[in-house]
This record gives C-alpha cells, sequence and structure tokens, in this order.
C-alpha cells in the first residue's frame, strides 16, 4: 500500500487524497483516473475520516480551464483543474469498454455526441476510461493550459554500444500532453518500466529489479534501440526456468507454434506494454530529428528572408508549431501587405536578379533528410497496431495500449500536420520519398479500429510557451525548471489531407491537358450500320502516354486520393455513414456544382460579417466553368466549327493551341492549378478569385478585390490570363480588362490598352520570371499588393520618392473616381462573365462597410474632373461637377438595394 501512496503522491495527488482513493479502487491507476478527474478534491490532509460519498453527475466541459501539472511536482503538490466527477461504480470500471464505444448504449447515455456540430465526445479504450475525463470532444475550439517540468538530463552505460546515453526523463516521456487521462497513462507505464520489480510468473519468489536504462535508453538509431530491447525483454527465472516477458510479467511460451510472438524475431509484440515504450521512444526520436531538421531550415531560410519577406497565404489559420517558430521555407510565395504599408515605389527601377545556384544543391540536401525521416517512419511503423499485419496479427495488435493513441496523437501528429500543411503540390512530389511513407502511415492507422477516430480529431497544438520561475529545492540539487504551455485545437489529420486531395485532383485534370469537345453524335443510316467497320479485331487507339516527370506526378496524385478514399472506407466502418457525412460536410472543397450565393446571410455583428465573408470567399474562391461562346455564335466556316471560341482576350492564341500536346506544359499548368485551388488569397479586406474553363485549363479568368487603405478598396477588377505554349518556361500572358472600354489608366503599371507592367511578366525592368520557380499565384498577388496600392502615384519610377505630396493625392483622387465609376458601379450593373454572382454577393456582404467608405471617399475628393488615359499634374479645378457625387448616391442606392433583397438585374 505504502508504495501505490507514493506513486500517486508523485503524480501529483496529496498523501490523503491517494490513501482515500486506494480505499475505493483498490487499483492504483483506477485510484489515479479518479484523482485526475478531482474526485478526491476535496479531501484534506488533515481528514482523518475519508468521505466515500458517490461523485456528482458528469458536468459540461468548458474549454477554458486553469493550468494543470503534466508531470508530478518534486514536493508531491501538484494543481488538479478537473471539477468533472462520474459516478460509476467499481464493477463498471472494469468492464472492457473499446475505444469507439461512442456507440454503446452506456457511452450514448453519458453525451450526446455529434462531432462537427461541435458538442463533446467521449473516447474509451480497453483498460477503461480514456479521456472520458477530460472531455475529448470534436472542436477545434478548445484550449487547454498546462504546467510541463523539465527535468535534468540522465545518462546510462549501455554495454549494447559500449557507450553512455541519455535517458528518457518523466517530463520527457510525458511532454507535449494536455489531456489528464492520457498523462495518467502515460506516468503508470512510464513508472511500471523503470522502477519496481519484475517478479517471476510462476510465484517461485524470484523478483528481477528494472530500471530506467531497459526501456527508456535514447540510442542515437532507432534500429540500436530495437536490438537493445530484444536483449532485455526476455528473460528466464532462474529458479523454475520459465520464460516471461520483462515488460509485462507474463509467460512466453516458446513452445506453442500458434503463438505468433513465440518466435525470437517476434518477442517485441508479446504485450501492449513494448508497444507503448516502442511507440513512444521511437516517435520521440523521430519528433527530435524532424524538429532539428526544422530548426536548421529555418535559420537558412531566415538569413534570405531579411532582403525578400513575404508572408505565406494559408488555408489554414492555425498553426503546428508555437508562434514565433518559423514555417517551412516556401519561396514560391510572395509577401502580401494588405492595405498600409511603407511609402515608396515598387522597387522596378534596376536590373536585379535571383541567385538560383544554390538551388539544385539544396533539393540534394532536401532530399537526403527527406529519406533519413522517410526510414525512420518506415522502421517505427512496423510496430504500429496493425491487424493486416503480415503473417497475421500479433497479441499486441489485438490489445492496444492506451498509451499508444496518446503518443500518436502528441508526436506523430507534429510531423504528420506539418507535413499536411505544405501548400505546394509540386514540393510535395518532389519529396515523394517521405510522403509516400506518411500515407502508408495515415492508412495503417485508420485501418485499426482502435486508431482510426484519431484520423478526425482535432489535433491539440501548440500555441504559445510560457516559462515560469523555478521552484526552490533543497542544496545540492538543481532548480525545477517549469513552462506553461497553451495548446489550442486545429484541423485533424483527414481535413488537412482535404486540402491536399483538391490539389491533387486540380494538378490531375491539369495533367489531362487540353480536352476537345465531344463531336455530337448523330444517328446511322441504315446503309452504314450494315458498313462492316476496318477497325475490326484491332485495339483501340490509346491516348498518347506521359512522359516521365508527369507520370510521376499522377501516380503522386492518385495516391493521395487512394490514401483519403481508405481513411474515409475505414470511418464507415468504424463511426458509420452518418458520422463520415458530417466529416465531409465539414471539409474543404472545390465544388463541381454552381455555388448557391443566395444562400448566404447578412450578419448583425461587424465581426459575424467578416466571418461569413471570409467563409464565402473560401468556397468560392476557385471554380471550374464554361467560357465558350455558345455554338449559335460560333458559325464561321466549316473547317473552324470543331473549334469553340472563348469569351477571352486570348481567344485566338487559344484556338491555336486547341490539338497540342506539350509535356513540360501541361505538368507546369497541373502543379499551379494544385497551388491555385487552396492558396488564392482571402479575407475581408481583399481577395482574389479565379475561374479556368473546365476543358481549357490554360484558360483563365480573375477577379482581384481592391485591398483596404487604398484608392482601390473594394473595386472589382478583371484580369484574362492565358497560359501560353513555352509555360511555365516562360511567364503567362496577362490582359487588364476593367478599363471602362479603354478610357481609363489606373495605375501607372495598368494601361488603359489592358497592358498589365510586371517585372515578373517582363513587361518592366527588375526581378523577372524564373523558369520552373516563378508562379501564376505570385503574379496574383503582386498586381494585389505592389500594383493596387496605397499611393499608386509612386508607381511611376520618376515619381517614386513624393510620398504624401498634394500630387500623390490629386493622384488617388482621380483613382478613386474612377473606381466607383468603372470597378464599382459598372462591374456591378453590367458584371463580366463569370463574376456577376461573385461581384453581387461581395457587395451585399460588405454593403454597410462600402457604403460608409463611400460617404469618406466623397469628403476626400479633390472635385477636380476625372481624367482617364493620362494625368497632368498641374490639373485645373473643374467648374462644374465632376459626376462623382451623383455615383456615389447611385452606388450607395443600390447597395442598399441589395442589402434589402430589392436589386434587380438588368437584361
Amino acid at each position: 500500500m505504502d508504495r501505490e501512496i507514493r506513486q500517486l503522491v508523485e503524480m501529483g495527488a496529496s498523501e490523503a487524497q491517494a490513501q482515500a482513493a486506494l480505499r475505493r479502487y483498490k487499483d492504483v491507476m483506477q485510484a489515479a483516473e479518479r484523482i485526475f478527474e478531482g474526485e478526491f478534491a476535496d479531501v484534506e490532509e488533515t481528514d482523518e475520516d475519508v468521505s466515500m460519498e458517490s461523485a456528482a453527475p458528469v458536468a459540461p466541459i468548458t474549454p477554458s480551464r486553469t493550468p494543470r501539472s503534466a508531470t508530478p511536482d518534486e514536493d508531491g503538490e501538484g494543481e488538479d483543474d478537473n471539477d468533472v466527477d462520474m459516478e460509476e461504480d467499481e464493477d463498471e470500471v472494469d468492464d472492457y469498454v473499446d475505444y469507439d464505444s461512442d456507440y454503446d448504449e452506456k457511452a450514448r447515455t453519458v453525451v450526446e455526441a455529434d462531432p462537427y456540430a461541435g458538442e463533446y465526445i467521449f473516447v474509451f479504450c480497453s483498460l477503461g476510461v480514456f479521456d472520458g475525463f477530460e472531455g475529448v470532444f470534436f472542436s477545434k475550439d478548445r484550449r487547454e493550459e498546462v504546467i510541463e517540468v523539465e527535468e535534468e538530463p540522465e545518462t546510462a552505460f549501455m554495454p549494447d554500444t559500449n557507450e553512455q546515453v541519455k535517458i528518457m526523463t518523466q517530463g520527457q516521456w510525458m511532454k507535449g500532453c494536455p489531456e489528464g487521462g492520457e498523462q495518467g497513462f502515460l506516468f503508470g507505464l512510464y513508472n511500471e518500466l523503470s522502477s519496481g520489480d519484475c517478479p517471476c510468473p510462476q510465484s517461485c519468489g524470484h523478483r528481477i529489479q528494472r530500471s530506467k536504462s531497459n526501456f527508456f535508453a535514447i540510442f542515437p538509431d532507432f534500429l540500436l534501440y530495437i536490438q537493445h530491447l530484444r536483449s532485455v525483454v526476455k528473460r528466464t527465472c532462474p529458479a523454475c526456468k520459465v520464460d516471461f516477458c520483462f515488460a509485462c510479467g507474463e509467460p512466453i511460451n516458446t513452445g506453442n507454434n500458434r503463438d505468433p510472438s513465440s518466435s525470437d524475431d517476434d518477442k517485441l509484440f508479446h504485450c501492449s506494454n513494448l508497444q507503448g515504450v516502442i511507440l513512444g521512444i521511437g516517435l520521440a526520436m523521430l519528433e527530435h530529428t524532424f524538429s532539428e531538421q526544422r530548426q536548421q531550415t529555418s535559420e537558412e531560410s531566415s538569413q534570405k528572408s531579411k532582403t525578400n519577406k513575404r508572408r505565406k497565404t494559408d488555408l489554414h489559420s492555425s498553426s503546428s508549431t508555437p508562434k514565433g517558430d518559423d514555417d517551412e521555407d516556401d519561396s514560391y510565395y510572395m509577401s502580401l501587405p494588405v492595405g498600409k504599408k511603407s511609402k515608396g515605389g515598387v522597387g522596378y527601377a534596376g536590373d536585379v536578379k535571383e541567385d538560383t545556384s544554390g538551388q539544385v544543391e539544396a533539393q540534394v540536401i532536401q532530399r537526403l533528410k527527406d529519406e533519413k525521416i522517410g526510414t525512420i517512419l518506415s522502421q517505427i511503423r512496423e510496430y504500429l497496431p496493425s491487424l493486416r499485419r503480415e503473417g497475421g496479427a500479433r497479441t499486441s495488435d489485438y490489445m492496444v495500449h492506451p498509451t499508444a493513441l496518446a503518443h500518436l496523437r502528441r508526436r506523430f501528429n507534429y510531423l504528420c500536420t506539418t507535413l499536411l500543411r505544405n501548400d505546394s503540390l509540386s514540393d510535395m512530389s518532389d519529396r515523394s520519398v517521405l510522403y509516400f511513407e506518411l500515407f502508408e502511415w495515415l492508412e495503417t492507422i485508420s485501418n485499426h479500429e482502435a486508431l482510426a477516430s484519431m484520423m478526425a480529431m482535432p489535433i491539440m497544438v501548440v500555441s504559445s510557451v510560457k516559462s515560469v520561475a523555478p521552484k526552490k529545492v533543497a542544496r545540492g540539487k538543481a532548480p525545477i525548471r517549469e513552462r506553461t504551455i497553451i495548446y489550442e485545437g486545429s484541423a485533424g489529420p483527414r481535413e488537412l489531407l482535404e486540402a491536399i486531395v483538391i490539389q491533387a485532383q486540380a494538378a490531375i485534370k491539369g495533367l489531362e491537358g487540353i480536352k476537345t469537345p465531344d463531336p455530337e453524335v448523330l444517328e446511322m443510316t441504315e446503309e452504314q450500320k450494315r458498313m462492316t467497320s476496318s477497325a475490326k479485331g484491332k485495339e483501340r487507339e490509346l491516348t498518347p502516354s506521359l512522359s516521365d516527370e508527369n507520370h510521376r506526378l499522377l501516380l503522386f496524385c492518385q495516391r493521395i486520393l487512394a490514401t483519403a478514399s481508405a481513411i474515409d472506407r475505414s470511418l464507415r466502418e468504424t463511426k458509420g455513414d452518418a458520422f463520415v457525412d458530417r466529416l465531409h460536410a465539414a471539409l474543404p472543397k472545390i465544388s463541381s456544382e454552381p455555388f448557391d450565393h443566395s444562400s448566404i446571410t447578412l450578419a448583425t455583428t461587424d465581426e459575424a460579417r467578416k466571418k461569413a465573408y471570409v467563409d464565402w470567399a473560401t468556397q468560392v474562391r476557385f471554380e471550374y466553368c464554361d467560357l465558350t461562346v455558345p455554338r449559335e455564335e460560333d458559325k464561321k466556316g466549316a473547317i473552324e466549327e470543331s473549334l469553340p471560341h472563348y469569351k477571352f482576350y486570348y481567344n485566338s492564341e487559344a484556338r491555336m493551341l486547341a490539338t497540342s500536346d506539350i509535356p513540360k506544359r501541361s505538368l507546369a499548368i497541373a502543379k499551379e492549378l494544385a497551388v491555385l485551388t487552396t492558396n488564392l488569397p482571402v479575407a475581408w479586406d481583399s481577395s482574389v478569385f479565379l475561374r479556368v474553363d473546365e476543358n481549357r485549363v490554360d484558360i483563365i479568368k480573375a477577379l482581384i478585390i481592391g485591398p483596404e487603405g487604398t484608392p482601390y478598396q473594394d473595386g472589382c477588377f478583371l484580369f484574362d490570363i492565358f497560359l501560353g505554349p513555352n509555360y511555365n518556361q516562360a511567364p503567362p500572358s496577362v490582359k487588364y480588362m476593367t478599363t471602362n472600354g479603354g478610357k481609363y489608366r489606373f495605375n501607372p503599371n495598368l494601361y488603359a490598352d489592358g497592358k498589365v507592367c510586371l517585372s515578373l511578366l517582363g513587361t518592366w525592368s527588375g526581378p523577372g520570371w524564373v523558369s520552373g520557380k516563378s508562379t501564376l499565384l505570385q503574379v496574383l498577388i503582386s498586381i494585389q499588393s505592389m500594383i493596387l496600392c496605397e499611393e499608386p502615384y509612386l508607381n511611376e519610377p520618376g515619381w517614386a520618392n513624393d510620398g504624401g505630396t498634394p500630387q500623390s493625392r490629386q493622384y488617388s483622387s482621380n483613382v478613386r473616381r474612377m473606381v466607383v465609376k468603372t470597378a464599382m458601379l459598372g462591374n456591378l450593373k453590367n458584371p463580366p462573365e463569370p463574376f456577376g454572382d461573385v461581384i453581387r454577393t461581395h457587395y451585399r456582404l460588405k454593403s454597410q462597410a462600402i457604403i460608409t467608405q463611400l460617404d469618406k471617399w466623397l469628403i476626400l475628393d479633390d472635385g477636380k474632373a476625372t481624367i482617364g488615359d493620362s494625368f497632368s499634374t498641374r490639373q485645373d479645378s473643374s467648374g462644374s461637377s465632376n459626376g462623382f457625387k451623383k455615383d456615389v448616391e447611385e452606388m450607395q442606392q443600390l447597395l442598399k438595394q441589395l442589402r434589402d433583397d430589392t436589386f434587380k438585374v438588368d437584361k
């Protein structure tokens, strides 16, 4: 009894609480669970007689909690923030409950579980209630605050390698665990395998002392650790000669050939204790190696970012690393400074060229890193619970240890979510050696019913870290260092994978190349039906084969889709169709059906309006559509009847490439589309919308919303984009279409004839297009942030240093008048195809804000006449009204109609 009390005290309980819990629950782990629940929180040290009254019923759990100690304190005192008690008989505790027993009648009476309605759900395991008292629920709004202890490192001499190796401390073992229930299981396994002794299972009296170096030694290589375990796990009692497992103390029957874990090679699959410790140590090694690589990459990229800063555009708002850490180097994407920024020109003056000499070397280094991580993943995957194991499932495959899910959710998810947040399919395919192994892990986990639900669970990630003042300890002892870690809910693996699925589907569509319209099928005449086909007996003509590089990308995309399908299939088998259907409804998607813009309702608060706008824009920012001219309008001759025309500035160029097959171009377009589907910037301040022809993925139209804080704010600016025959060796062709019939020049870099001056496009001096690296996304963001800027006057090289001058203010006033007349009023009354619904919904959702904005613009107007194609810095005041007030009033009236749902579209 004294030993069990000491264990509970080390876990953070008081001695009185430990005694009370053990009186009621004879097993130390059950007692620990109930203490962590808070069942004995009212027990004080002075209590002689401990109340054994039943706990209160389960109460709703709120995401906000006070800090909880994740590891035991030195003095035995710990903080406990759990106010949830559970009323349960001792007999019920001993019942077997499966992980997925949320379908069990008893489980459903505790909590009504609807994961994607943001409600709570309890998760169970074979050794009792698992995380039930902590309230693991499918909500990304969850927030946990935990105090973690940093202990002094320990070492031990290992005869295996003839050297000193580090020993994993208890704090390291439990690091990153925000769940009280998981902490109990982790502590229990660590304590069991690192101290005390293991008695002979035959009760002959012989006992073997355990030490931390037996199971928690950290070798430089995972296979060395496995080799070490094989040398210590099988023990023979010197008294009765029985073989037994040093991890669980149960006999190993080497004579039973039907026992798959009886052979020497398979003895590490003997019990769930071994499974828990192997996964814990292996994933800790993996996490350490991966973190070191990311830190090295971050340090290298930080040097580059001093001269070329950027802000990465991301589909997901949460991060898998603490705030302040650098993201992976993704120099594909340029910065997106929306709104105010420092005054100055766009920096085109000069022939600056990017140094790409180290690109090949960096790719080789990255590949070596990926191979190292992939190898470790492959080695550890062998010990994942799997009922589909080659040669048959082992004992530990059936008896999954509670810590297995804890290790996977804490350590594997760090690597998993980091890799799945990669927003470049091109980069992922280049690193396929690592991603293929990641997909193997995801499928293996999803195929086991005890682990499958992890694929749909939101992940708790570190959002901030704060050091706590060191505690005072006895002389001669090192101070105890503590940190307060705040964990927040984040997207789960299946949700993150969906963004990659969308990219893969787009890439496959791009690899298909240009599709010619299916010929009209005419009914055969009787004579034709009687004719013998000359192709009889011949194989059907195949489509042209893909190049090697295109084929590799296609296989990679198909592997992504296969992994997602496998996860969904497993979830349907373990959680049911309704669960998966709700999951899919919450996933990001590129809909093949037209979006119902009328379903968007107006919110009543500013915060709700902004959220509704971003949610809507995210769903409609990228769509495929039909950009062809109807056939009845396209009858110029028998030869051209089969080739459609397009509602597109580059119609002639597109039709010339209608039957071309350029593998390099197809590959570049496939990678481009993959990035664009999930990375177009979306915000209340400014967004970019893209429409791609469903059969000609090289024909693209873009709509850029003017950024907040600029004269272009909330204007809608249309661009036609063609990915020509030499794409990506050469930049795309881009034409500016919002010109009021060729009359308005909105910017020194946006001509009235539609020319876009941008160094990336080769139409201006400065950093130009880099083959194989520059992207259309760069072009779009450059237009959005560098051309549609706060002071467009400064984009003229000769005026680049005149920020804040009267001339600059006058230029901006002129731009605002043109924006209201054409980019706002003109586009709302006669919206350009295919953005009619987008433009109307944009103005409807932001109607109140834009009405206020226009009032401010009216005050700022200088009353001068609007100048379209050219601008004179000596422009005189107009003697009559410039029409700006009339345009503003008409625009405001249309906005009110949109807001009140009385706006009518002119036919």
